[in-house]
């Protein structure tokens, strides 16, 4: 069960979890943090910072792939992240430097929302994958929290595809206003400025999008506390 993270937390919030308690085990919400998320008592202090996480890379696979582009979108907030840069590519540093801040900025929120990306999918465990590769610390078990739109439109839509486009035309929400077409991905890989800036456009808009989705879907799920 994951406790309170109080690296980020002020004095007073500390001091509110040690003396308030969950009523499922009656427990101090210091140390049994998840069930202030599930009860969100009315004087709660504190607020769970959700961001929306995706990337772009290469290709699919983490150990033949780099990535190229990160991006979280803070709930009702600013977009931080960026794309690598040409230098980057073609000294062959890659994404070392990229996948440490991508890193370090996970740690800046309680829950990460991600779109098919997820355990036995695609943007967190490539991730890691890379994390791993360069020897960085990434994101351990309860540390932070994780959900997954597509498991939301799979499980509560009948759609003809789950995908965040299909899921987007949907419920008319905009998406995918700067396409990925071969030739842009070919030489935004080779480390074309303009292609990769063309693919952080591409990044951004996907976090916007998957941040309306949960917005319109999270009404219809019980909030679990699945660890990253």
């Amino acid at each position: 069960m994951p406790v309170a993270p109080v690296s980020r937390l002020k004095k007073s919030e500390i001091i509110w979890l040690s003396k308030h308690y969950c009523k499922a085990h009656r427990a101090p919400f210091l140390i049994h943090y998840s069930c202030l998320t599930r009860e969100n008592p009315p004087d709660n202090p504190i607020y769970e910072k959700t961001g929306f996480a995706d990337i772009e890379a290469t290709g699919l696979a983490g150990d033949f792939d780099f990535m190229l582009s990160y991006c979280i979108k803070e709930l009702d907030g600013p977009i931080i992240g960026r794309v690598l840069t040409p230098q980057e590519i073609h000294r062959y540093i890659f994404d070392k430097k990229l996948i440490e801040e991508f890193s370090r900025d996970l740690r800046k929120f309680d829950r990460i929302v991600v779109h098919y990306g997820k355990d036995r999918r695609y943007d967190i465990p490539f991730a890691r994958t890379r994390a791993l590769r360069w020897g960085i610390d990434f994101p351990s078990y309860k540390e932070l929290n994780i959900s997954d739109t597509y498991d939301i439109a799979k499980n509560k839509l009948k759609l003809h595809s789950n995908r965040l486009e299909s899921i987007c035309q949907h419920l008319k929400i905009p998406a995918k206003g700067h396409r990925l077409e071969p030739d842009i991905w070919q030489r935004a890989n080779a480390g074309s400025k303009k292609d990769l800036d063309w693919i952080f456009i591409h990044n951004r808009e996907d976090v916007i999008s998957t941040e309306q989705v949960w917005k319109r879907l999270q009404p219809f799920i019980r909030m679990a506390d699945t660890s990253i």
